[in-house]
């Protein structure tokens, strides 16, 4: 919730008030706690709650509850998933960090470092300002592996407090509501898939197609429910069949049937383009036994009974999903011809597939900050974000539903060892899962004592050897289209990135103007002196050709980089035109004060002050300056200009430029121009410029040197360039007026092979 919803949802109660408020749901939850946990600290747990419940005080959700309500709902699910005291703590102030006033420092100090950390990690991070809701949401991922790979707790809070937030979603608006559905779908699900918690996985599918798509929601439970005394008449039959026989056979298991959630029928339905009557296998059993060996025995006996379907039969438990899961998994046809799914775990196995991760969080008595018992069971995460160092936003997310969410592929190196991989996965994968160095050295592969081409797709229970030699040239661009694992791709890019920048570099820069052109943008504007550091700070770049060798190599695409230039190019641009409106206001109001006053002065003696020498018709007091287009000096004849926020420019009235915006009869720009005199008296020198046009020859430059040195000029710089038999020479001098000007140029004039002598900006 943001400052200000919570600004508007707050009421005036006093913190005693909001402990006593929410007692009753809160001592249910202590009550809960006692009965899981064999020594919980509740007075630990009770002054969490207070403190929470004290620094929301007076704030309100959507239905009007107190919103620490929501915190004690997070913990509740916490115990649910088993998790250990100091989440239960940090569940109960989640928020305050965000919410409240309260830092870091605060929590820290009262409930200890590693609540704290756990109440940061899980904190939401609207605080951070990203340009794009896109950008944004990719960060917010990013910023969520990294805290679940220091504590994977971080994610399990984070889950409760979205699944609490999804059982409360009716009280949101219709666009929230569609959002957060979204959000959850493709977020929040899946990660809860990866971590194994397959029952916090159903229920936000549940509860996010409920708002996706209400209607086919809303008909599927409907259909459920006409269905439901055949269905449970088929389940208690079958359950009471399988449960007989395992006792026969002196089996010890408990056996149950369930229909399957919502969103699995769903998916089905779409998938095989059917409705809920061409779904058969509505229906599934769980047989959860003592042993390992007893899931085997199970297996057979089931076998025995029913006729199993081929090629449905899949042994989780010799071959574990990387989510920890294990189970055995066959469909059978029931003798009404019904197909149904039954699955076979120990008692252990069943916590983890319906809590994951959870299920393995246990604490020694007396330590704390113990990781979960095995960090491999996670280190896929800090693998994840490692294989994403060199990804933009979209390549991001794409890798993330890949690597995270998609399917498993099993396959054995010729030395037995397995080797998980996505669905799709090639031999390039295979290889760069084995080491970077091989699949940089991969020549060729073999499937099953086969060779096979590199875009040959892997499958369960193949055996894979790769070729490699020293001499191979490396990875092929193409690679990086044929790889199915963001792992893989990345490796190759690093390759790319370290072993062929120059190239990368020529290839990027064809490619970025390339889609410059495309997009109707000038490269001059990019390279902009003052557009460029943008450009680059906002494509994270220290240089064009760091962003060019990132282009080439494939760390970021050409499209993406200039959709994001064109952000910063519109943002100046708007910057430009206001501060142009703001100058032409600021221009408007001087041309007005002047006229007001010269309106005012015009029967009155003239008593201005001069300005540099300089008197401007109704105004004493702003800024002068001479151009350099025609360096004026006193005695020429002359003329203001107002320029945008830097005073008045004074011009001969034979300026070039003055001569063009008068003749071309612009409102705007002839409207600037205003009456300007020289003073009465003037005791400056002012810079004015001639130029040369000589007959080259040894010793001329000298003799205007020494010219210019007899009258007291005081030169401020010469130049001279020479073009064939005549050379031109542009200097700079100061001089009191236009008659000393005039003496110069005449003495100029008269040297031998002098050819002209003109004033700088002189109309033609």
């Amino acid at each position: 919730m943001t400052q200000a919803g919570l600004e508007a949802n707050k009421i005036t109660i006093t913190p005693e008030d909001a402990v006593r408020e929410c007692a009753p749901q809160y001592f249910a939850l202590e009550e809960k706690i006692r009965k899981a946990y064999p020594n919980p600290d509740i007075y630990r747990i009770r002054d969490a709650y207070e403190y929470a419940a004290k620094a929301h005080a007076g704030q309100r959700r959507k239905d009007g509850s107190p919103y620490v309500t929501h915190c004690i709902s997070a913990a509740d699910i916490c115990v649910d998933m088993g998790l250990d005291e100091d989440s239960i703590i940090a569940a109960l102030l989640h928020d305050v960090i965000e919410d409240t006033p309260i830092s870091h420092e605060t929590v820290a100090k009262r409930f200890g470092d590693t609540v704290a950390n756990l109440v940061e990690g899980v904190t939401k991070l609207t605080r951070v300002q990203l340009v794009s809701k896109e950008e944004s949401q990719m960060e917010s991922l990013r910023k969520m592996l990294m805290a679940m790979s220091k504590d994977i707790r971080v994610i399990l809070i984070k889950l409760a407090d979205r699944l609490h937030n999804m059982r409360t979603m009716q009280y949101q608006r219709e666009d929230k509501q569609r959002s957060k559905s979204l959000e959850t779908m493709e977020i929040y699900a899946p990660i809860a898939h990866r971590l194994g918690m397959q029952k916090v996985k159903w229920e936000l599918e549940d509860l996010s197609l409920q708002y996706l798509d209400p209607v086919g929601y809303r008909e599927i439970n409907d259909s459920i429910s006409a269905r439901m005394p055949e269905l449970e008449a088929f389940m208690s039959n079958m359950q009471e069949r399988i449960q007989s026989r395992l006792e026969e056979e002196g089996i010890h298991a408990t056996v149950y049937g369930r229909i399957k959630h919502t969103y699995s029928i769903y998916r089905k339905m779409y998938a095989q383009h059917t409705n809920l009557a061409g779904i058969f296998d509505l229906c599934a059993f769980r047989a959860i036994v003592d042993t390992v060996g007893d899931c085997y025995h199970v297996l057979g006996i089931i076998h025995e009974i029913f006729k199993p379907l081929p090629g449905r039969f899949k042994d989780y438990i010799a071959t574990p999903k990387p989510n920890m899961y294990q189970s055995l998994h066959t469909t059978v046809i029931g003798n009404e011809g019904i197909p149904f799914e039954l699955q076979i775990r120990t008692h252990e196995m069943h916590q983890v597939a319906e809590y994951g991760i959870a299920a393995h969080w246990k604490y020694k008595s007396g330590e704390k900050g113990v990781k979960v018992g095995d960090e491999e069971k996670f280190a896929w995460v800090r693998s994840l974000l490692e294989t994403q160092q060199e990804s933009d936003d979209q390549d991001f997310f794409h890798n993330l539903k890949v690597d995270m969410f998609d399917d498993e592929v099993y396959v054995f190196s010729p030395k037995g060892d397995v080797i998980s991989l996505p669905a799709g996965a090639t031999p390039i994968d295979f290889a760069y899962a084995i080491h970077s160095g091989v699949g940089n050295s991969m020549v060729g592969a073999s499937v099953n004592g086969r060779i096979v081409t590199f875009d040959y797709k892997l499958k369960n229970g193949d055996v894979v050897e790769v070729r490699t030699s020293k001499s191979a040239p490396g990875p092929s661009r193409d690679w990086l289209t044929l790889a199915k694992s963001s792992s893989a791709r990345t490796k190759i890019k690093q390759w790319f990135k370290k072993e062929k920048r120059e190239e990368n570099i020529m290839r990027g820069n064809a490619m970025f103007d390339a889609e410059l052109k495309r997009n109707g943008i000038a490269l001059s504007t990019v390279l902009d002196e003052k557009m460029l550091p943008q450009i680059l700070k906002r494509v994270s770049f220290e240089s064009l050709d760091d962003m060019y060798a990132a282009i080439g190599y494939g760390g970021i695409t050409a499209t993406r980089t200039v959709n994001r230039i064109k952000d910063v190019i519109q943002a100046q641009k708007a910057a430009a035109a206001a501060s142009e409106k703001n100058t032409a206001a600021k221009d408007k109001e001087l041309v007005e004060k002047i006229n007001e006053q010269a309106e005012k002065r015009a029967a009155q003696p003239d008593n201005r002050k001069a300005i540099n020498g300089i008197l401007v018709e109704g105004l004493d007091n702003c800024l002068i300056k001479f151009s350099k287009c025609c360096t004026p000096v006193p005695g020429d004849d002359i003329i203001g200009f107002i320029t945008r926020g830097a005073g008045i420019s004074v011009h001969r009235q034979d300026c070039p430029n003055y001569i063009k915006q008068m003749e071309s009869g612009n409102p705007a720009e002839v409207g600037r121009w205003i009456k300007v005199d020289w003073a009465a008296t003037l005791t400056e020198r002012y810079i004015t410029s001639l130029n040369l046009l000589v007959k080259d020859r040894i010793g001329l430059l000298m003799d205007v040197a020494a010219t210019l040195s007899t009258l007291n000029v005081n030169v401020v710089s010469i130049q001279s360039v020479t073009k064939g038999e005549h050379a031109y020479i542009s200097l700079s001098m100061e001089v009191k007026n236009a008659a000393e000007i005039k003496l110069v140029m005449k003495k100029l004039l008269a040297i031998k092979d002098v050819l002209d002598v003109t004033r700088t900006g002189k109309a033609q």
